[in-house]
């Protein structure tokens, strides 16, 4: 038999589907005028978009059945709403899909619903009125290995090639019914459900490792803003779980109460973060102002609203408006602190500006694919996903910042410190130790004295000093006491140590000599550094020195003693005619004292 023509095998086909309609025209005479155009199932690389060959039947009663809505088939509308989302509805929703297979499938075909926060959704493969297939799924249905295979609701087809099939859909949930439907081939499906558990798994690590640092931070710094931050970010990150289906899947499947509860405990828990991280990044000195006090009582609100809905006491209606009505509260009380704090040159308040921008930009989007306002596609479904991501990162910026402004006032309380510590250990005036610090350093040096390694002490006391205030005035007497601390501390050298008592008095620790002798000759040294004049500025002035000395372990091993039998040595030589050396504690065979 010759094959006919392509051109005419092709028009007996149209003839044939059209009077196949007719047909079933005559049959049914309730039917519309013609029936919609079927989804052509051809093999493709990307998923099938179904929704501009959908149409939409609402069902208030929540009770019809598949036969029902077959029979009520002439009913069906155009969706209101392109791009995939319905909006928030009360009444169960009945979708009617045609689709023909015009290639004999090569790989099983799936339909899927790309969004998984649905009660209730159960998929009916039709033909002729006759339900083939039948897939009943939802977080309130119980788990089957079909639902538990896929993180969204799906079903595999049976379907062969030049046959037209009808699908119904229905679909009963409390949330919004965002519905992004299409169909693939077995292998797309897989494909894309892999790359969309990479970017579950790449989102929710980053949001665990921020959580798992904020902790660590938390409890090596004792910041309670870290703690703060935590809370937010696992409030972010549990809505994320919940949102897409990944606690379902593998964190808790099959229990309804999880999935009913958890992302409006998680956004909670987000709000609680929220208030206390913006009362304390942005009141950091002032907890007791009106603004700490609200921020910390909308804390406490959400953490009580979150108790009552786990205890049941507060509906999952009611729990849903109250996190609606408060979610925009923290931002909105807290721009104009940040405002102004940008304005003052504080990088903190433009930060959390930006990041409120985002923030806003991503609750925008989310609220409009709720209304159905915006069709859904990757970007809108996941869009608050990315913006608290990113309003995340932003925000640890913030605790960038915090952790600097520590570090500072950290090293300006060492500053602090070590300047008084320096104050209380120095003579003002001259830079050198005061006669506390001296006595420290000697208390130091006593325990390693011994008969070969003495330690000397010497009392200073100036010669004519009251003259010189008395006749220039205390300017020049100062100037005169800068320059004999210097001269002291040349002729001592660097290995000794130079302290000021007090008026014109001064001492000087010497360490690791081996004999008396040499303490005397360093005595003498002092002594006699003081012939020549000192040239002051404006004045050319000449001063003695008096000095008294005492020797450890020789004349005494106690500081205090040290230090007094110096200055009755001192004394002596002052009663004696002054500019003298005399060492305290010398016996009737000691050698004379040295006169100038």
């Amino acid at each position: 038999m010759m094959a006919l023509p392509a051109f005419l095998r092709r028009w007996l086909l149209a003839l044939s589907l059209l009077a196949s309609c007719l047909g079933a025209l005559a049959a049914t005479p309730v039917q519309t005028a013609s029936s919609p155009p079927p989804l052509p199932l051809r093999a493709s690389a990307e998923p099938l978009d179904a929704w501009p060959w959908m149409a939409w039947l609402g069902d208030a009663s929540h009770a019809w059945t598949a036969e029902d809505v077959w029979n009520r088939r002439a009913s069906f509308q155009p969706p209101p709403h392109v791009g995939g989302s319905l909006g928030v509805r009360k009444e169960a929703v009945w979708l009617h899909l045609p689709v023909a297979v015009e290639q004999p499938p090569t790989e099983a075909w799936v339909l899927s619903i790309g969004y998984s926060s649905l009660q209730e959704v159960d998929f009916y493969l039709m033909q002729d009125g006759r339900v083939l297939q039948h897939a009943a799924m939802g977080y309130l249905r119980p788990q089957t290995l079909q639902s538990r295979a896929s993180r969204t609701p799906a079903m595999r087809l049976a379907l062969a090639a030049g046959e037209r099939y009808d699908l119904l859909i229905r679909v009963r949930t409390a949330g919004p019914l965002i519905l992004p439907i299409t169909m693939s081939e077995l292998p797309v499906r897989a494909r894309l459900a892999l790359r969309e558990q990479m970017l579950q798994g790449l989102l929710n690590g980053l949001a665990l490792c921020l959580v798992l640092y904020s902790l660590l931070q938390w409890i090596g710094l004792r910041e309670k803003l870290f703690a703060y931050y935590a809370l937010v970010v696992l409030g972010s990150a549990g809505f994320s779980l919940q949102y897409f289906g990944i606690g379902a899947q593998f964190l808790w499947p099959g229990n309804a109460w999880m999935e009913m509860h958890f992302a409006i405990l998680a956004g909670l828990v987000a709000l609680v973060g929220s208030f206390l991280f913006l009362g304390h990044i942005l009141a950091p000195d002032d907890p007791h102002s009106r603004y700490a006090r609200a921020m910390r009582a909308g804390a406490a609100l959400m953490a009580a609203a979150a108790l009552a809905h786990v205890l049941g006491l507060l509906s999952v209606r009611f729990a849903t408006a109250l996190m609606s009505l408060f979610g925009m509260v923290p931002t909105l009380a807290s721009l104009p602190r940040a405002f102004r704090r940008m304005r003052r040159g504080d990088d903190v308040g433009g930060v959390l500006l930006v990041g409120w921008t985002v923030y806003g930009a991503a609750a925008l989007t989310l609220a409009c694919l709720v209304q159905g306002w915006v069709p859904v596609n990757f970007w809108t479904l996941h869009s608050f996903q990315f913006g608290a991501t990113l309003d995340m990162l932003i925000f640890l910026r913030v605790l960038g910042l915090r952790s600097a402004a520590m570090r500072l006032a950290t090293h300006a309380a060492l500053v602090e410190r070590d300047t008084m510590r320096s104050l209380a250990h120095t003579d003002a005036l001259t830079g050198l130790p005061n006669r506390r610090s001296l006595l420290l350093a000697l208390q130091s040096a006593l325990p390693q004295c011994a008969p070969d390694r003495l330690v000397a002490v010497y009392l200073v006391d100036l010669d004519g000093f009251k003259p010189v205030n008395d006749r220039h005035g205390h300017d020049v007497g100062d100037e005169l006491l800068v320059a004999v601390a210097r001269r002291l501390c040349d002729v001592a050298g660097p290995s000794q140590q130079v302290a000021r008592l007090g008026g014109d008095e001064f001492i000087v620790l010497a360490t690791g000599l081996e004999r008396p002798e040499e303490a005397r000759a360093l005595g003498d040294r002092l002594l006699h550094a003081f012939d020549a004049p000192f040239a002051l500025p404006r004045h050319r002035i000449r001063v003695g020195l008096t000095v008294g000395y005492a020797l450890a372990p020789l004349d005494a091993t106690d500081a205090q003693e040290l230090v007094a039998q110096a200055d009755r040595a001192m004394y002596q030589g002052k009663q004696a005619g002054k500019h003298r050396l005399r060492r305290g504690g010398e016996t009737a065979g000691s050698p004379a004292p040295t006169a100038a």
